[in-house]
């Protein structure tokens, strides 16, 4: 078998696993679900074994395509490793980029740097949607996702570019009502803003588990920093968000001692699926924002 078309045999294995099905892997590849299935036929039949247990309602991987895989990765990695070093000793990345992240982020983060990465990479046309719930990449048509917080078992891929400490903070014109500017009464008690749809961004990581009663909510980051900001009361946000505003004095920080750090909500991360048609663009993206992000 040339080595092209094994590469491309690869690539359709690996795509299966990761998304999950034949048909997935098919409309992330841009093929024909039967091209994809002699892909993975043909990997079968040169390796002399079952690399999935397939049924009408889903596909599992046999033990011996649970072995393949990693090597599988390995040697397409060190494939596509190779090619863009050769692509870039001849010319830049170019092509359309998807990237979706929580309005927050891409006011606070990505907005100030891409007029430096596009005057870096002028081929690479970027389309930047906002989402403050998770989004299914495939559905979306999303290249990179920037996720804040752990990630659940995922088949994408994750790199991570850092961590966002989180502020318990309030605006002098809330606090102006405590006697020296300070929330002398016990966190529940206060005016406490919160997220519409996302639960678990309610349930703050405490050193002493309290329960805590929300007046006013939003279902956006971005809003529910406005509201902070106008005075409504004490917010949990990350320090990518407030950062400046702390510094410039429009919030404060308050019950600093009652966060635990690190928790599962400070991570800052980037998803994606392997996709070697954008695998230039992707890592191009990633290498410039990781240094300049201010988290």
């Amino acid at each position: 078998m040339a080595v092209s078309s094994k590469t491309e045999d690869l690539e359709a294995f690996i795509c299966v696993v990761d998304t999950g099905s034949f048909s997935a892997a098919a409309n992330l590849m841009d093929e024909q679900i039967a091209k994809v299935s002699r892909a993975v036929t043909r990997l079968e039949k040169s390796l002399r074994v079952t690399l999935f247990n397939r049924t009408t309602r889903r596909i599992e991987l046999t033990e011996e395509g649970e072995l393949f895989l990693r090597y599988a990765r390995q040697a397409l990695n060190t494939i596509e490793q190779g090619e863009e070093a050769l692509k870039l000793l001849r010319f830049s990345p170019a092509g359309k980029l998807r990237v979706d992240a929580a309005s927050p982020f891409v006011f606070h983060q990505l907005t100030p740097i891409l007029k430096g990465f596009n005057e870096a990479f002028p081929d690479i046309t970027l389309e930047i949607t906002s989402h403050d719930s998770i989004i299914d990449l495939l559905e979306h048509k999303t290249d990179i996702a920037i996720r804040i917080g752990d990630l659940a078992d995922s088949n994408l891929h994750a790199r991570l570019l850092g961590r966002s400490k989180l502020h318990l903070v309030a605006s002098p014109d809330y606090l102006s009502k405590f006697v020296g500017n300070e929330p002398r009464i016990d966190l529940p008690y206060h005016n406490l803003i919160g997220f519409t749809d996302a639960p678990h961004l309610n349930v703050w990581p405490l050193q002493s588990p309290q329960q805590l009663n929300f007046s006013i909510s939003a279902s956006s980051g971005e809003t529910v920093r406005q509201l902070c900001i106008a005075g409504h009361g004490i917010a949990l946000l990350s320090n990518f968000m407030v950062r400046q505003d702390i510094k410039a004095g429009r919030l404060v920080e308050v019950f600093t001692e009652q966060i635990i750090s690190p928790n599962r909500r400070e991570a800052v991360q980037a998803v994606y699926y392997q996709n070697s048609a954008v695998s230039s663009r992707i890592s191009a993206f990633l290498d410039y924002i990781a240094p300049r992000l201010t988290l």
